[in-house]
């Protein structure tokens, strides 16, 4: 007869002891950390409480009108009455590969835009497609420039859709979508835009430039914990979704499906994460409650205060001033400074985590996010205070209180 499984607590370590075996678990305590990096952002207290509230059926009622809710206010924060807008049980990376399986078929040709990381990612997801990739790239740092975009569309007339990155997480750049939609539109093309580090913290223009399938994440400005990718698809993608002539290459992300979950039909597809789902509600519903407007006039403020105090204390930042993402900042650190052991003494003295460079930017830059909850005047004012204390402590020459002066003079003049 086995021995019954029992429990010891023995200087905060749990042993777990069966028959003949002894496990040591260390306890799970993770400690409260302010995640100024690019993402996942800290969720709002509220958020997290909703995650707690009771598990129900993904077919009961209670729930299906939670789900409701949850659509109409995605179509407020998106600026939407497109009726497919919904969130992928899936971070934000599912999102992307949700738009593209379910806009392309075998054969048809792509153009992308990369100017970064993601807009790489899209260039690999729709290569390994069957499908041809035509890349438009732009210099890290930059935006795409329409012109290139001009050129594609001319050289490949019968490309189904152009992708691309409005919000590049991996360089801070805000991508103008206003020339590139028209281009795709007048030549019989559907644009895809990556919203990811953008929705919730400054204006995604689905309706007012007709985006054609739009896709984001939770974890960012709408400060949910990742797992969600919420989705919003216009008239001229659905109809492409209903007449494709294949299959959708993935059965778990294939639209045709799930919108007959989400619509009044509740066909079952897959079961949906409950308490994920009530996260996102309460986080939009914070997101009305404040307005839209006023969210991302706070998210240029801060960082505009950001970048005050930034420049103050010596550093230069990456993109040109009229292409900064407000959710994102790309800044050179000092020379003479480790990247590594910055952000970790950064992180292990003041609980502040900001993000390394990727790419072409690896080892050169810092991405520092004030996204959703996260964007505050005390934030602010804590990373430059602590930022300076970090600096000054490994050999750099900031000027002593001067990021917190020029932050606070932008705070002043608001």
């Amino acid at each position: 007869m086995k021995k019954p499984f029992s429990r010891k607590y023995d200087k905060g370590n749990i042993e777990v002891v069966t028959k003949g075996d002894t496990h040591h678990m260390k306890p799970r305590n993770p400690k409260h950390k302010l995640l100024l990096g690019p993402g996942p952002s800290n969720p709002d207290p509220r958020v997290l409480r909703a995650m707690s509230e009771p598990t129900l059926g993904h077919l009961d009622p209670d729930f299906v009108a939670i789900m409701d809710e949850t659509t109409e206010l995605l179509r407020y924060v998106f600026g939407t009455e497109n009726e497919l807008t919904i969130p992928i049980s899936g971070t934000g990376s599912a999102g992307m590969e949700t738009a593209l399986v379910n806009s392309l078929e075998p054969g048809d040709k792509a153009i992308i835009c990369i100017a970064g990381v993601f807009g790489e990612r899209m260039a690999d997801l729709a290569g390994r497609m069957d499908v041809e990739v035509i890349r438009v790239d732009a210099p890290w740092g930059k935006p795409v420039d329409p012109e290139d975009v001009r050129l594609a569309v001319k050289q490949h007339p019968d490309a189904k859709i152009v992708a691309i990155v409005h919000a590049e997480t991996s360089t801070g750049v805000l991508q103008p979508l206003e020339e590139i939609a028209q281009l795709a539109h007048e030549n019989g093309m559907r644009i895809v835009v990556d919203a990811v580090t953008s929705l919730g913290g400054m204006e995604v223009p689905v309706d007012r430039l007709g985006l054609d399938f739009v896709f984001s994440g939770t974890q960012k400005c709408l400060s949910c914990p990742p797992g969600l990718a919420p989705i919003t698809v216009g008239e001229r993608a659905l109809e492409f979704i209903r007449n494709r002539k294949t299959k959708c290459p993935s059965w778990y992300l294939d639209l045709s499906m799930i919108s007959r979950y989400w619509g009044g039909e509740r066909f079952y597809h897959h079961t949906a994460p409950i308490n994920m789902i009530y996260a996102l509600n309460e986080s939009l519903r914070i997101i009305k409650e404040e307005g839209l407007e006023a969210r991302w006039a706070r998210h240029k403020l801060n960082q505009k205060a950001l970048i005050a105090g930034l420049e103050a204390m010596g550093m230069k930042l990456v993109v040109d001033p009229e292409y900064r993402l407000p959710s994102l900042t790309t800044v050179y650190f000092p020379e003479g400074i480790e990247d590594v052991p910055a952000r970790m003494k950064l992180l292990n003295e003041f609980g502040i985590e900001i993000g390394a460079g990727l790419g072409d930017f690896k080892g050169r830059v810092w991405r520092i996010g004030l996204m959703g909850t996260n964007s505050t005047k005390p934030n602010v004012l804590f990373l430059l205070a602590a930022l300076e204390d970090v600096l000054v402590s490994m050999g750099a020459r900031v000027p002593q209180g001067a990021g917190l002066q020029a932050a606070s003079e932008v705070y002043r003049g608001a």
